[in-house]
């Protein structure tokens, strides 16, 4: 199977929303990348609509029309009869005008084959022994029978759609020609690409539009209704039964659209619970009006449903009836070569996911899969990953930040907006002589600390960091970290307490005032003794020389 959906790498987030909603789970997750596993894709494309990036695209072929047209050879485009509901106000002429203008040789309804496929059906259900016949219409049906349900393929009936009957009839009625499929579905690129002798290449609305764009062509409002084109029903919820004769004997009609109510169906038909029954299927909610295009742009279920019912006509188109054969298909089985792990390593990726008994299996669906168990068989197939499992996750991280928190030497407060305590540690309770956390838990912050700092913070939304503070009820010392955490509801309190270091400090200045006052009592003291050494030998001094001046003169004398 070709690829018609592609993923943009660096757009994909990891949300896993692709997951949660793809039916068949047919998306691997790797290197934090989403991938679509093309061996299980249905191609509903369910991804392409709930992709919050827009990492899902469907393959353009724009460029391919363009060289089909460039060939010379006439192009004819098959209009699906949804076209209606995406062209607001805009009927077969008005879109044939503005495609003739794009170079293509004339626009046709593939309304046209789906008239040649309900008769097919209601032949098939009148003239042949049948049970259960699901319609073939909808090839993304086809594709989950094929790869999911290969036991109902039996049930699928063997019939083309309605593009493949009218690509046939175009080129059977013009030599030469080169057919284009116009359509809001993305599995009918890869139908045209297994029918490729009849179907050269298919658009959807989308990439028609931006083409239209491009030429400066714009669609003219108005819509012709005649009394034919009753097929043009078929994208409708029940449109194919509206058309049908509905006569077969014994038969019951029912119409199925949506991709939950389709699987139901086949897992009842598995248990033998429907006999006698044709039942129209489609993947999308509401039909091909719903489909994965027309939802994702422009999703109006009601009045898309009006505009096709308003523009069908009452009576069938004038076909000519193709013969049986060439309205034949056959559908084989697709391997998709799933491996299949045992009940033992289940358990084994279980317990790697933190699940060691049933309780522990939450089932929430978070990582895209209903259960942990299916969700442990797409890891043992590299399909997921078990870092894709939120609760475990969430709980490792709390489980990392809860021993960091709780075994850190210093001491953490934190309180909300209100500045009512909401978490402490071990540390903290030590600090602030505190038996149980639960006993301030829900408390303001004024019963264990003063509340002035946490206001400054919540008001100015700026941190103070490393504040040195006596808790004076405590008798310590902390340096005070208080800051704002990112979204403005919690404020944290970081406190290392430094009653020891201060304390230190304290003795360290008492000594060094205590070692200056002996100083200065040392120094007062040698300064009086050296003043009563000065004046010691001041009087020593005076009483020398009086007694040699008294010498000196009785020398003189005699």
């Amino acid at each position: 199977m070709t690829s018609c959906l592609r993923l943009k790498k660096s757009n994909c987030k990891n949300c896993y929303k692709c997951i949660r909603h793809c039916p068949v789970k047919s998306i691997r997750f790797s290197a934090e990348q989403a991938h679509i596993i093309d061996d299980e894709c249905i191609l509903c494309g369910q991804c392409f609509v709930v992709c919050p990036q827009d990492a899902k695209q469907i393959v353009d072929e724009t460029e391919k029309v363009k060289v089909l047209i460039g060939s010379g050879e006439p192009v004819i485009a098959s209009l699906a009869p949804s076209f209606i509901a995406n062209y607001d106000g805009v009927g077969i002429e008005s879109m044939r005008e503005a495609l003739k203008k794009l170079g293509f040789h004339d626009v046709e309804e593939t309304a046209i084959g789906a008239t040649m496929v309900k008769r097919e059906y209601d032949r098939m259900l009148r003239d042949e022994n049948r049970d259960i016949v699901i319609s073939s219409c909808c090839h993304s049906i086809n594709l989950l029978i094929r790869k999911y349900f290969p036991e109902q393929l039996p049930y699928l009936a063997d019939v083309v759609s309605p593009m493949v009957a009218h690509c046939i009839d175009i080129k059977r009625r013009i030599p030469n020609a080169k057919t284009v499929f116009i359509g809001p579905c993305v599995a009918k690129k890869d139908e045209a690409d297994q029918h490729s002798d009849v179907v050269d290449a298919a658009l959807t609305f989308e990439e028609l539009t931006s083409w239209l764009k491009e030429e400066q062509i714009e669609l003219k409002k108005e819509v012709i209704t005649d009394d034919k084109g009753l097929a043009r029903f078929f994208p409708t919820p029940g449109g194919i039964l509206k058309t049908m004769a509905q006569d077969a004997p014994g038969f019951t009609y029912m119409a199925l659209d949506g991709i939950d109510a389709c699987l139901a169906a086949l897992d009842d038909i598995a248990q033998g619970k429907i006999h006698k029954c044709f039942i129209e299927m489609s993947t999308c909610s509401g039909s091909c009006i719903g489909g994965p295009v027309m939802e994702k742009y422009r999703r109006s279920p009601v009045a898309d449903y009006m505009a096709v019912a308003n523009f069908a006509g009452k009576n069938d188109f004038d076909v000519d009836q193709p013969d049986v054969s060439t309205m034949k298909q056959y559908y084989s089985p697709i391997d998709r070569s799933e491996r299949v792990p045992s009940n033992y390593e289940i358990v084994e990726i279980l317990r790697q996911m933190g699940k060691f008994k049933p309780s522990d299996e939450l089932n929430c669906g978070s990582c895209g899969y209903n259960t942990c168990r299916d969700k442990a068989v797409a890891i043992y197939q590299g399909k997921a990953d078990i870092s894709m499992c939120l609760p475990f996750l969430k709980e490792k991280a709390e489980s990392f930040s809860d021993a960091i928190v709780k075994n850190s030497p210093n001491a953490l407060v934190v309180v909300n907006d209100t500045l009512e305590v909401q978490q402490l540690n071990n540390a903290a309770l030590k600090l602030l002589n505190i038996r149980f956390a639960s006993d301030v838990l829900g408390d303001q912050v004024v019963r264990i600390l003063d509340p002035k700092a946490f206001l400054d913070v919540k008001r100015s939304r700026r941190g103070v960091y490393n504040k040195r503070t006596y808790l004076a009820e405590y008798d310590r010392y902390v340096d005070q970290t208080i800051v704002p955490a990112e979204d403005g509801r919690m404020i944290i309190c970081i406190m290392h307490d430094v009653t020891a270091e201060e304390e230190a400090r304290q003795r360290k200045e008492e000594i060094s005032h205590q070692t200056v006052e002996v100083a200065d009592e040392v120094i007062n003291r040698q300064m009086l003794i050296v003043q009563e050494i000065a004046s010691l030998l001041g009087e020593t001094t005076a009483e020398t020389k009086i007694a040699l001046s008294k010498l000196k003169e009785s020398i003189i004398d005699e």
